[in-house]
């Protein structure tokens, strides 16, 4: 099913984007998803989605005295349709054209990385980062940078605890939904169990490191690593598109 130099490949990525997770609250998605897309399509979205909830599990766990619910349930409510309309997206859109949606979510949560937006946090804003969420999420496994965006303004430690809360029911949600229209599989399951030493492997080393490294040198370091994999992933699908 997935061949021994592929399923290492894979493992390092998983190892590095639950990693980066770990220190800065979200990006095990943003930096595996164009990368695994490139190794072997079957790993995104559905197994980044289990691997992204693992890692929130874990985090949530370390976090769980700084958690703040209050008003994530109108983002999880907006997960729903997202979720929908990025499933839809999937079943209908030829392999190359998945592809170039990849890179351009990517794309765009690096360039939203980037700047610092003020937006207040209410039910109408809940929902419509729910939505993008969703959207995002089931295609490509990033739903992060909507909910980060919209969170950015809390103290570290509660931004962390409450996006790993967010990414928890929301990765069921988009499972639910993979599930219900056949994009979840047998092989799936088999591949998420196969790279789940490698989250672990990611939570443990930043446990270690948490307190060490700079979080605003490891972001910038992750969003260029993200950028160049969106940029091979559209040269990548582009040429697979004009050879179609």
């Amino acid at each position: 099913m997935i061949e021994v130099h592929t399923l290492a490949l894979a493992s390092l990525i998983i190892f590095f984007g639950a990693l980066t997770q770990s220190l800065i609250g979200f990006g095990l998605a943003v930096v595996a998803s164009p990368l695994l897309y490139i190794v072997d399509p079957q790993l995104v979205p559905a197994p980044v989605i289990m691997m992204g909830f693992a890692i929130s599990l874990l985090s949530l766990f370390r976090d769980r005295g700084h958690l703040e619910f209050g008003g994530l349930q109108y983002a999880l409510l907006g997960r729903i349709p997202g979720g929908l309309l990025g499933a839809s997206l999937l079943l209908f859109a030829p392999q190359p054209l998945l592809g170039l949606a990849i890179a351009f979510i990517v794309a765009i949560a690096v360039l939203l990385s980037l700047f610092r937006f003020s937006l207040p946090i209410n039910r109408i804003s809940l929902f419509c980062a729910g939505v993008v969420s969703g959207i995002f999420g089931n295609i490509a496994a990033i739903g992060g940078p909507p909910m980060a965006i919209l969170l950015s303004g809390k103290d570290a430690r509660q931004f962390r605890a409450a996006l790993s809360a967010f990414f928890i029911f929301s990765s069921l949600i988009a499972l639910a939904i993979l599930a219900l229209t056949g994009l979840l599989q047998a092989k799936h399951l088999w591949l998420s169990l196969l790279l789940l030493p490698s989250v672990l492997a990611g939570y443990l080393v930043a446990g270690r490191l948490i307190g060490l490294v700079n979080k605003d040198k490891t972001r910038a370091v992750t969003l260029i690593l993200c950028g160049v994999s969106a940029l091979v992933l559209t040269v990548k699908s582009s040429l697979s598109l004009l050879a179609q």
